[in-house]
């Protein structure tokens, strides 16, 4: 299946995750040798885990997500009716694109999940809580079960403040971990060995994305505080935060 055939059948799909770089998570994925593992952290609707899916017909895909409730949903639902409705939706979606016996979804949340889990992990996909402990928790203990060769692949990078930070601590000065590049807020990440010379340039590339980083949390500052122009300015076209 092509990634055109993919994307189309999650366009409808609520989500944070852009053309690009829903094709980036494709291309990774497709390239995987039959039985690789694929973990993804946190699922929303389903919209990544049904590209991840048909991108690799073959691997096994292990989907995490609480269902816990959102700040959105606070004045409006209840709890369990917020978990019950998002996972329904997933379910939904996923069963229509024809995935869903495919995907192992784990209940759980991802700093609990992990215990126990020993499998090597060919494709990571981290897209969890932004907080820093959750962020920095979910790369330094999912991130350690990638397999040498394997990929890491984390989404609000430079723009969420706790998942940069996350990244700043586990990762700028990392041995373990080389920065590929970004599609926007999507980081890729290749576990190989980094030399005690190779650290600087690696933690280089990293800190030059910062300037855009800066850039995010002044049109998210703009957008909150309705100053609109501002974030037109800064090349913010939409009244969505940077994804």
């Amino acid at each position: 299946m092509s990634f055109e055939d993919a994307f189309r059948s999650v366009e409808e799909i609520d989500g944070w995750l852009t053309p690009q770089q829903a094709r980036l998570l494709y291309e990774r994925a497709a390239r995987l040798s039959p039985g690789a593992r694929i973990v993804e952290i946190g699922s929303h609707h389903g919209r990544s885990t049904i590209v991840l899916a048909k991108a690799a017909p073959e691997a096994e895909i292990v989907a995490i997500d609480p269902y816990a409730k959102g700040d959105e949903y606070r004045d409006v639902l209840t709890e369990e009716d917020v978990r019950t409705s998002d996972l329904e939706r997933f379910e939904a979606n996923l069963e229509l694109a024809g995935v869903r016996a495919r995907v192992r979804h784990v209940h759980d949340f991802s700093t609990d999940a992990v215990r126990g889990f020993e499998d090597e992990i060919d494709l990571l996909y981290i897209d969890g809580a932004h907080d820093l402990r959750t962020a920095f928790a979910d790369i330094r203990n999912w991130g350690a079960l990638v397999r040498e060769g394997g990929t890491m692949l984390i989404h609000d990078s430079f723009s969420s403040v706790g998942v940069t930070l996350a990244e700043l601590v586990a990762l700028f000065f990392a041995g373990r971990f080389r920065y590929v590049g970004r599609s926007r807020t999507l980081a890729e990440y290749r576990r190989e060995h980094v030399s005690w010379a190779g650290r600087l340039p690696n933690a280089a590339l990293q800190a030059a994305q910062l300037p855009w980083f800066a850039r995010n949390v002044l049109v998210k500052v703009a957008l909150v505080g309705r100053a609109r122009p501002l974030a037109r300015l800064l090349g913010h076209q939409d009244e969505v935060f940077p994804y």
